[in-house]
C-alpha cells in the first residue's frame, strides 16, 4: 500500500522502515531537516539494532523516500501519526502540541478514502477529538488508532513481529485496511484486537503502567531485604515461580527510565485526574517516587562505600544509556546516579558502548571516556547502572588489576557476587546481603 509516517524520530523512523521492508511504497514526513538528510542517505539518527540494515535496504529499493514537505503524502492512502508526545513543561500532563500541528497539516492533504491511523500515546479521548475534527473538515477520510509496542533494542523485531495488534476504529473498513497493512504479521499468527478509539489509547498506557509498577514492586521488595537482610534476587525467583506473577521484570536495581515508561505513567496519572478520576491510579505516584528512591540508593551507597564521602574519589561510572542496546539517555538512571556523583564533589569518569554523545549534550560537566578499561583504571570505586554485556561479563581478577580499590556497586544485581568477592572485590547490590 502506499502509506505516509508523519513524524520520523525514533517510532517514526523505525516504522517507515519497518512498512518499507514489509514491501509497502513509504514516504517519511519530519519538520527536523538534518533528521530526514540523514534518514535519506540511510544513516539513523539513533542507535537501534537492525535499523540500519532495513534503512539503507528500504531506501536502496525506492520503497522508501523521506521529505521536508507535507504535500509529498498527498497520495497515500495510510498515513500513520507517528510524532512525540513529551510532558508538558511545569506538569505532568502529555504535550500534545505536535500531535495537533502534524494532524492540521496534514488534513488538506487526504485523499477520498484515506485512513488516518494514530501510533503517538496520547491521553484516553485524544482519538475521539481528533476523529471529530476529521468528520468537520475532512469527512471523506477516517481516523483508527493503533498503538505502538516498540522495546528500545528490539523495535525493529516488535515492528515486524509485534506481540499483538491492536485497532481502535469506528468501522470494519479502516480494520480491514490495517489487515492489509500488517498481512504477513497476521498470517504467521499475531494476535489482533478490534475495539474502541479509548480502549486502543488505554491499553498502551495501561500496559506501560503495570509494566512499571511490576519493576517498583520489586524494589519496593528490595528496601526491604535491605533493612531485613533478605536476598530480594532470590525472593523474586522464589515469587516468579507463581505463573500468576512471573519471574520477568521481577529485576531489583536502579530502576526505569527512558523517553516512554517514566512520562507515560505521569501523563496517566495527569489525564485520571481531569476525568476525576485521580484516585484510581494514585498509586502511581508512589510507583514513580519508588523508581526515584533507588537512584538515591545507589548514590548513599557509593558515599557509604567510600567512607561517608567522594568527594576526590575518583568513581568509574559503567554506564550511561537507560538500558542496554539503545544510546538514549532522557530520564536516565545511571546518567542520574553520574551527576549526582559529581554534585558531592567525586571525579566521574562515566563509559558507554553508545550513549556517551547523547550524555555529553545533556551533561557536559562529567568526563567521558570510551574505553571501559580507561574508565576503570585507578578508580576507587567502580558503579555499575547499565546491564551492557560487556560490564555483566567483565572478569573481576583481570578488573582488579586497572582500579585502586576493589570496591563494586552493581546497580542492576547482574554480576556474580561470589565471583566477585573471592577475586578480592568489595560488592554491593541492591536489596542482596
Amino acid at each position: 500500500m502506499k502509506i505516509s509516517v508523519i513524524g520520523c524520530g525514533y517510532l517514526g523512523a523505525v516504522h517507515a522502515s519497518a512498512m518499507a521492508e514489509l514491501g509497502h511504497d513509504v514516504i517519511g514526513i519530519d519538520v527536523d531537516e538534518r533528521k530526514i538528510g540523514e534518514l535519506a542517505a540511510g544513516r539513523p539518527p539513533f542507535f537501534e539494532p537492525g535499523l540500519p540494515e532495513i534503512l539503507t535496504s528500504a531506501t536502496a529499493s525506492g520503497r522508501l523516500r523521506f521529505s521536508t514537505d507535507m504535500a509529498d503524502a498527498a497520495g497515500a492512502e495510510v498515513h500513520f501519526l507517528a510524532v512525540g508526545t513529551p510532558q508538558t513543561a511545569g506538569s505532568h500532563a502529555a504535550d500534545l502540541r505536535f500531535v495537533d500541528a502534524a494532524f492540521e497539516s496534514l488534513l488538506p492533504h487526504l485523499a477520498d478514502g484515506a485512513l488516518v491511523v494514530g501510533k503517538s500515546t496520547v491521553p484516553v479521548g485524544t482519538a475521539t477529538r481528533l476523529a471529530e475534527r476529521l468528520a468537520e473538515v475532512a469527512p471523506h477520510a477516517t481516523l483508527a488508532w493503533n498503538p505502538e509496542f516498540l522495546r528500545e533494542g528490539f523495535a525493529v523485531k516488535d515492528t515486524i513481529e509485534p506481540d499483538r495488534l491492536v485497532y481502535g476504529v469506528a468501522d470494519d473498513a479502516a480494520a480491514a485496511t490495517l489487515d492489509d497493512i500488517y498481512r504477513a504479521a497476521l498470517d504467521a499468527g499475531t494476535p489482533r484486537i478490534v475495539t474502541d478509539y479509548a480502549t486502543a489509547e488505554l491499553v498502551k498506557v495501561a500496559a506501560n503502567a503495570f509494566l512499571a509498577t511490576k519493576i517498583s514492586f520489586i524494589n519496593a521488595m528490595a528496601e526491604i531485604a535491605e533493612s531485613t537482610g533478605a536476598d530480594v534476587t532470590q525472593l523474586a525467583d522464589a515469587i516468579g515461580h507463581d505463573a500468576r506473577i512471573g519471574r520477568r521484570f521481577l529485576n531489583a536495581g536502579v530502576g526505569f527510565g527512558g523517553g516512554c515508561l517514566p512520562k507515560d505513567i505521569r501523563a496517566f496519572t495527569a489525564r485520571a485526574e481531569e476525568l476525576g478520576r485521580g484516585e484510581a491510579v494514585a498509586f502511581l505516584k508512589e510507583v514513580d517516587a519508588i523508581n526515584l528512591r533507588r537512584r538515591q540508593r545507589v548514590v548513599d551507597l557509593a558515599v557509604e562505600a567510600m567512607g561517608g564521602s567522594v568527594n576526590e574519589r575518583r568513581v568509574a561510572v559503567l554506564g550511561v544509556t537507560f538500558k542496554p542496546d539503545s544510546d538514549d539517555v532522557r530520564d536516565s538512571p545511571a546518567l542520574d546516579v553520574a551527576v549526582q556523583l559529581k554534585g558531592l564533589g567525586a571525579d566521574v569518569v562515566a563509559t558507554d558502548p553508545e550513549g556517551l554523545e547523547n550524555a555529553r549534550l545533556r551533561h557536559p560537566q562529567l568526563a567521558y571516556e570510551p574505553s571501559t578499561t580507561e574508565a576503570l583504571r585507578d578508580a576507587d570505586l567502580v558503579v555499575l547502572v547499565t546491564e551492557w554485556g560487556e560490564y555483566r561479563d567483565l572478569e573481576p581478577a583481570t578488573v582488579r588489576g586497572l582500579v585502586a580499590n576493589p570496591t563494586v556497586i552493581d546497580g542492576r544485581n547482574v554480576l556474580d557476587p561470589a565471583s566477585w568477592r573471592a577475586a578480592g572485590w568489595t560488592y554491593h547490590g541492591l536489596g542482596r546481603p
